[in-house]
């Protein structure tokens, strides 16, 4: 829990980061897409988000804490951002958005494929306007192919792409992670792909379009599997709490009812665990002197590794490991994670002002680091739809308060 007293921070207060100057466009709701745009403005870009009048974007009341009606999913999904409202279907509407395109570098949408088409502000209109615009397009399978049109959610597209099968324990149903993992993997590669773009934009002086998607992305991840399968006939499937072959790397007991994860599956660092045990001879063992011997005895091994770890502590068990230079560490709830030593001097939990709720939220830090640019937290996202319209229109359009005035009238923002 956090002190709700702090006063609340200027929201253009935090350094800027190596993306200042970059101006970037997000439409669409939910995860992916704004999970790119979020990234983006981690590290500087002034991300202006785009909801339809009267229709918010309902991350605004996810999460599973509620506190005072407020919920904090948005806080940390729409940090450094500024909202704006506009409704793309009228006329008006989609002036004024390629108005703002022609001054944008980015644009990162995540409907279903062919809806910026039938709107009439597709990647030929917007590109044509403005040949320097880099076209972020996140979805459930691309934009082309025989699915491209299907729906997709996370749930579906870490299914569907085999990496939801990998998950639990052999012979029971595959769970979820309890994290949308396919929304955050695709709305990374979207903004590496962005990035990407951008850089190749100061070459050529043209943007692109990037199509990223949650299969494709969920399929990307999955290390070796395809080529296993390929090549060998492997399915490769669950294993529970450790990999197949790959020992040892497991869960650990200790004497105070815990586990530790021990990972010395690497040939230098098992001999380091072979000291701390007391066991120095099973490094050379030909059960385990080698990667693959030490795969094709991994029962055998982790056994004797929990029947040691068992006499110690956790505390105690990590201390004597770390000490002997093997790699060793917890499982830690998210308790935990928010009083840890090394990630709060790292600025891993990092403090967000939530201007709805009138108070600070923890949240994650900005990843990764830079030395000279640090990017930065300057706002827990925009309060309600439209919070930023006098601004952006103002600044960027010109727009008068008459103006605006009649565009609200008219149902247009």
């Amino acid at each position: 829990m956090t002190d709700n007293t702090v006063a609340a921070p200027n929201r253009e207060g935090a350094p800027a980061g190596p993306l200042e100057g970059v101006t970037v466009l997000e439409l669409g709701t939910l995860i992916a897409g704004p999970h790119a745009a979020r990234l983006l403005g981690d590290m500087g870009a002034d991300i202006i988000k785009i909801e339809p009048p009267n229709k918010p974007d309902p991350i605004r009341t996810w999460g599973q804490a509620e506190v005072d009606g407020h919920r904090f999913y948005w806080t940390v999904h729409a940090r450094n951002k500024k909202a704006i409202t506009l409704d793309l279907r009228s006329d008006r509407g989609r002036e004024i958005f390629l108005q703002l395109a022609d001054r944008a570098d980015v644009v990162v949408e995540n409907f279903r494929p062919g809806t910026l088409e039938r709107l009439g502000i597709g990647p030929d209109v917007l590109s044509e306007r403005n040949p320097g615009l880099v076209i972020v397009r996140v979805s459930g399978y691309g934009q082309t192919g025989p699915d491209a049109t299907r729906a997709g959610y996370a749930s579906v597209a870490e299914a569907a792409s085999g990496l939801r099968y990998l998950n639990g324990y052999p012979g029971q149903l595959p769970p979820r992670l309890a994290l949308s993992i396919g929304d955050t993997l695709a709305g990374m590669f979207a903004a590496q792909g962005a990035l990407a773009a951008l850089y190749r934009r100061t070459v050529t002086g043209k943007g692109q379009v990037v199509d990223t998607s949650l299969i494709e992305s969920c399929v990307a991840v999955q290390e070796s599997a395809i080529a296993d399968y390929d090549a060998g006939g492997v399915v490769r499937g669950p294993s529970g709490t450790r990999l197949e072959g790959i020992a040892p790397s497991n869960l650990y007991p200790t004497s105070d009812g815990t586990h530790v994860i021990i990972a010395a599956n690497q040939d230098s660092v098992f001999a380091r665990l072979c000291q701390a045990m007391g066991r120095p001879e099973l490094a050379t063992d030909e059960r385990f002197a080698d990667h693959t011997a030490r795969g094709r005895n991994q029962d055998e091994l982790d056994a004797m590794i929990g029947e040691w770890s068992a006499q110690y502590s956790a505390e105690k068990l990590t201390e004597v490991l770390s000490a002997a230079g093997v790699v060793v560490g917890p499982v830690n709830t998210v308790a935990e994670v928010v009083a840890d030593p090394h990630l709060r001097a790292r600025g891993m939990i990092a403090e967000h002002y939530d201007e709805g709720a009138q108070r600070t939220v923890l949240g994650p830090g900005v990843v990764p680091q830079f030395s000279e640019t640090p990017g930065g937290i300057r706002n827990a996202g925009p309060p309600t739809p439209g919070y930023d319209n006098e601004t952006v229109y103002g600044e960027m359009l010109g727009l008068s308060a008459d103006d605006l005035t009649e565009l609200r009238e008219s149902g247009v923002i």
